[in-house]
């Protein structure tokens, strides 16, 4: 796999954007689309290279936060899950990325993990998409086009998330989350342009690991911030 460093840059501040406020809303896309998961599920599958580094880590720290942040019960309503375009398949998650998660308590959590490839089955009844890179976005497009309006780079959404008014959004849970999808697709191209990679570190040294994971929790942040906001929301 192809390691991808590049330097990062700095978010830049955007007015936010208000959504109409309804309880949910599916993406618009071409009629033969597959159509979101049932009502009581907002999924959230991440993606990335062999889904032994930056896709379980994502998975888990996103899982975490909302656990963290509505309790495990209501947090069962988003349902988060990873794969590979070209996965490892079986492998479990590479230990220095896994060693980066232990700030949070998430490394012993990591030992089951194993790793799966992308295909129709995983991406069935998803609402959101969201690949490590832009490279991961159009890999998942390739292969499944009729996903487009609920695919994005990570840390893609994480900006067009802040751009948002939260507050406009429906405060269902489930509802929310695809308002917010919705919402992020609506302002593709309206919200200037930034360094939307999360570096590969595989065969890297330890610190690209903790640098990989730094990006993606404080992306992951970002998004549940939006998601699931500190002021009670609607869990169901």
């Amino acid at each position: 796999m192809t390691s991808l460093v590049e330097r990062a840059v700095p978010q830049q501040r955007v007015q936010p954007v208000h959504v109409p406020d309804r309880a949910g809303v599916q993406a618009r896309g071409p009629r033969h689309a597959r159509r979101p998961g049932p009502d009581d599920r907002f999924r959230v599958l991440v993606v990335c290279t062999g889904n032994i580094c930056r896709s379980p880590a994502g998975e888990l720290l996103m899982r975490h936060l909302l656990v963290g942040r509505l309790g495990g019960r209501a947090a069962g309503r988003v349902e988060v899950s990873s794969a590979g375009v070209r996965a490892v398949v079986g492998h479990g998650m590479h230990p220095l990325s896994r060693a980066q998660l232990a700030p949070w308590g998430l490394d012993s959590r990591a030992d089951g993990f194993v790793a799966r490839q992308l295909d129709d089955a995983v991406v069935d009844g998803v609402d959101l998409v969201l690949g490590a890179n832009v490279r991961h976005r159009s890999a998942v497009l390739e292969r499944h086009p009729e996903l487009l309006d609920r695919t994005f780079a990570l840390r893609e959404f994480a900006r067009l998330s802040a751009a948002v008014d939260a507050a406009s959004l429906p405060s269902d849970l489930v509802g929310r989350g695809r308002a917010l999808v919705e919402a992020a697709r609506a302002l593709r191209g309206t919200v200037p342009p930034a360094d939307d990679t999360v570096p590969d570190p595989m065969g890297e040294p330890e610190q690209a690991h903790r640098d990989a994971v730094g990006l993606i929790f404080g992306a992951m942040h970002g998004i549940v911030d939006v998601l699931a906001p500190r002021q009670r929301v609607a869990t169901g």
